[in-house]
């Protein structure tokens, strides 16, 4: 081999080397954090305002509408090409009833959704077709989203059958080439799901959805049914895919370190709307909304050195409120600890306090009153208030020690004066035993005295029912005397 190609060779290997580099680095938490800056230069993709979804409560004969559940009711946000956008928040907040609209498999029944800058709120379902291609969606059961009666070839290629779609080298090829990449093997193409673990089910529907090389995928809970080990595989996997295709995530999930480790951006739900929406430095250091911040005091930390200190836990009095008839104003009032008379008349707009960081609440948590003349506390407030305050008490931490110290120095002291206090204490008992035995012999005197008089008072009673059941007794004889002598 020449010099001349050996050069040629060198330069070819840099600029993959480099490039491997760069996709590596953009996985580490710092290269996220650089690039959620710099997320406000790039195009939008998707761009929702407003979007409700409304379930009607029918009854009667008629089936007439009585009421509606409310499970997405206005919300707005954006999500921009290559970043990750969390949605995190309470069991029926209305998270995955968001992603299901979003994609277009249910209809929304109100706002705007636009996908690269055409809307596609209305479209019908012809129409929907080639934009399938665009937008995939991983469910949240790797149990239920497969057919046990197809095989996993035949999952995973329906996408190329239902789009008209012949990929290079055939499906089979295709097929066997995303099966790979997911991490499982070409010769599992003919295999039927019930052989199969959770994890690798997860895998396969993770496959289905990039066989057409979607620019959005919205995973419902990806990693909720499976194992801790397991949920770092596949949440790896979703971060090098990322890099590699250039993919759009937006991520629904209860796990808020997966969140934390996968997201630019997190946006918090509360029964059906945004209430928080920031970058992910921002939400974990300095939460602006109540709710927020209790999601947050939920996280366990891994510090062997706080192991016995009382941690900083909020906890929520009370249950979700119903959805069919949510709270008036903001709708998480009837649990705040900092609710006043305006968050139950006023509903909090989304607003920006702080760059990249917007939130929907009177009385934010590290920023300014929204509402400073609003001092008075609802009656349900000050219940919370306590509640926060017995639970989260820093200088119940920081003076611990002390208080350790100063039960240490009273024992000591207690267990130096321990001979003298056990002489004094004999001697107290000799004279409470004396004192105890004098009062029982006069207790004694005393109580046959009101025995007798009691015996004798019971008699009087007794003799004179006697006498009245006589006297009845003989006033019928003298009757009967009297009749007979007339």
């Amino acid at each position: 081999m020449s010099e001349t190609k050996k050069t040629d060779a060198a330069d070819a290997v840099v600029p993959q080397q480099a490039a491997a580099a760069e996709d590596r680095a953009d996985v580490t938490p710092e290269g996220r954090a650089d690039r959620a800056k710099g997320s406000d230069d790039r195009e939008v993709l998707l761009r929702v305002q407003g979007l409700q979804k409304h379930f009607p409560i029918r009854k009667g004969v008629l089936q007439r509408q009585v009421a509606a559940v409310k499970a997405v009711d206005g919300i707005d946000f954006e999500v921009r090409k290559g970043e990750t956008l969390g949605v995190v928040g309470e069991s029926g907040c209305g998270k995955s009833t968001m992603g299901r609209v979003i994609t277009r498999l249910q209809d929304p029944t109100g706002g705007t959704i636009e996908f690269e800058g055409k809307d596609i709120t209305s479209l019908s379902a012809g129409k929907l077709r080639p934009l399938r291609r665009d937008i995939q969606m991983i469910f949240q059961d790797p149990y239920g989203s497969l057919n046990p009666r197809h095989t996993i070839g035949s999952i995973v290629s329906a996408p190329f059958r239902l789009q008209g779609v012949e990929p290079e080298g055939g499906v089979k090829k295709e097929v066997q080439r995303l099966l790979e990449l997911v991490g499982l093997s070409p010769e599992h193409y003919n295999r039927y799901p019930h052989e199969f673990s959770g994890g690798q089910r997860q895998r396969i529907g993770i496959a289905r959805a990039l066989a057409l090389k979607p620019k959005l995928v919205v995973a419902d809970e990806p990693v909720s049914a499976l194992d801790v080990s397991i949920q770092a595989q596949v949440v790896n996997l979703m971060d090098d895919l990322q890099s590699e295709l250039g993919l759009t995530y937006v991520i629904i999930a209860h796990d808020l370190s997966v969140v934390r480790h996968v997201s630019d951006r997190i946006a918090v739900m509360y029964l059906g709307k945004i209430v928080e929406l920031a970058d992910r430095t921002s939400l974990y250091e300095a939460p602006m909304h109540p709710y927020t911040k209790a999601l947050m005091s939920a996280v366990p930390v891994p510090d062997p050195k706080r192991r016995g200190t009382k941690s900083e836990r909020i906890l929520l009095r009370g249950d979700v409120p119903s959805p069919i008839s949510p709270p008036s104003g903001c709708r998480f009032h009837t649990r705040c600890w900092k609710a006043t008379e305006i968050c139950k008349t006023a509903e909090p707009p989304l607003l920006e306090l702080k760059p990249g960081q917007q939130v929907a609440c009177h009385h934010p948590e590290n920023a300014e009153d929204q509402a400073p003349q609003d001092t008075v506390l609802l009656s349900v407030a000050k219940a919370a208030v306590e509640l926060v305050t017995s639970e989260e008490t820093p200088a119940e931490t920081e003076g611990s020690a002390e208080v350790e110290e100063a039960e240490a120095e009273a024992a000591a002291v207690a267990e130096a004066d321990a001979p003298e206090a056990e002489v004094e204490a004999e001697v107290e008992d000799a004279e409470a035993s004396g004192e105890a035995e004098a009062d029982e012999s006069e207790a004694a005197a005393e109580g046959d005295e009101p025995e007798a008089s009691g015996e004798a008072e019971a008699a009087k009673p007794e003799a004179s029912a006697e006498a009245e059941t006589a006297a009845e007794a003989d006033e019928p004889e003298a009757d009967r005397q009297k009749s007979t002598g007339k």
